[in-house]
């Protein structure tokens, strides 16, 4: 960060407008450039200008790197071209006959990355309510190495204790790895409350605008950071220059688009809670939430992110086509509303068991709210459910 040691005292609204280096120190450019080379010259033997092969390192991924970790004051970060390639580097990490403990509401993608990719490599998974301190111990044993939680959850938006959960972990010897994709660290950075690895699916809010894929991994220790580090370079799933430099673009936003998103989330949440057609809410930022005064004290927002069921399961189809300004789309973050069913897209790898014992169920639809006017996303919302 060239701010001349001062970086410390600024706020994180401000951190997300600068980010690691503010310019590009060779031109003075205010937007780093896209070097787009896969190669690098090497100005004599044994010489080398930092850069060699851009699966190695490349300036403008460097860049977007240096901020992510600046933003979760982190050691390191490291950029991939999904974030599902970033949660898999990280369980490259682990050995057969290793556990991990795992949040039982989350993203049906990393569940069947779980199941049908680390499971036949000999790695056991359990999956229990980790806004449960006492769910989680009870399913610890011997050859447990990590604890894996998403916070708040996907879909029904349980919080899980970051702090409480690292403490446990730290007494065994074991990782507390935090999906911190739906907060940011622009309202929660899980390393400063004892986390080991966050991870982040950049496609959603560090990008903003549905426009690219992208993945962080972020840690504050050498060790991890080193065998990050190769498996990165090994495994080559790598975030592209361009892709590297629209994410850089995004963060820039990031205060203003996800303040935005917050407060009209609010404001529909509690519109749902009065409309006749809906059974329950589940949004962190209303007061009855069970995880909100958890999250009142581990994060600073509570985020964009909602879910709610319907009374009669035949409204879910036909609100899903008749929103008009709210697109029917999967995928969250964006500057747009989506809405999403996720019983039959984000969470169909989901087995019914699970699905059924967390409430992800046939009445369950789910809102990333966007930044537009929140009396037109509620106008729509009612216009769609109004038969």
């Amino acid at each position: 960060m060239v701010l001349d040691g001062n970086e410390k005292k600024l706020n994180i609204d401000t951190k997300v407008v600068h980010g690691g280096k503010c310019f590009d120190p060779l031109t003075g450019a205010v937007s780093i450039p896209i070097y787009q080379s896969a190669t690098f010259r090497h100005p004599g033997l044994n010489q080398t200008t930092g850069y060699d092969y851009s699966r190695l390192q490349n300036p403008t991924r460097e860049e977007v790197e240096n901020t992510l970790a600046y933003l979760e004051n982190g050691s390191n970060a490291f950029a991939f071209s999904s974030g599902m390639a970033a949660i898999s580097t990280v369980l490259s990490l682990f050995s057969p006959g290793q556990h991990i403990v795992v949040s039982d509401d989350l993203y049906g993608g990393t569940y069947r990355l779980f199941e049908e990719i680390y499971k036949k490599y000999g790695i056991d998974f359990t999956y229990v309510d980790t806004s449960k301190i006492e769910e989680i111990e009870a399913s610890l044993n011997e050859n447990t190495a990590a604890i894996f939680i998403e916070t708040p959850s996907n879909p029904t938006m349980k919080v899980a204790d970051i702090k409480l959960i690292a403490d446990l972990a730290k007494k065994r010897n074991i990782l507390t790895i935090v999906d911190n994709t739906f907060l940011t660290p622009l309202f929660q950075r899980p390393l400063d409350l004892g986390a080991d690895i966050v991870v982040h699916s950049a496609t959603k809010y560090l990008g903003g605008h549905n426009d690219t894929l992208a993945g962080f991994v972020v840690v504050n220790d050498v060790n991890l950071a080193e065998r990050l580090k190769l498996i990165q370079k090994s495994e080559g799933a790598v975030l592209s220059p361009f892709d590297s430099w629209l994410i850089l673009r995004g963060i820039k936003t990031l205060s203003v688009r996800l303040l935005k998103q917050q407060e009209n989330a609010i404001a529909i949440a509690k519109w749902l809670k009065s409309n006749n057609n809906v059974e329950k809410v589940y949004y962190v930022g209303l007061p009855e939430h069970e995880g909100y005064e958890i999250s009142k004290k581990q994060a600073t927002g509570f985020g964009a992110m909602l879910s709610f069921t319907v009374k009669d399961e035949a409204l879910v189809e036909k609100i899903l086509e008749r929103v008009k300004l709210i697109m029917f789309a999967e995928s969250l973050g964006g500057v747009e509303t989506l809405i999403t069913y996720p019983i039959v897209q984000t969470h169909s790898a989901i087995p019914k068991e699970i699905r059924d014992r967390i409430g992800v169920n046939e009445k369950l639809l789910r809102l990333s709210v966007g930044i537009e006017n929140a009396e037109d996303i509620i106008n729509d919302l009612e216009q769609a459910m109004s038969f």
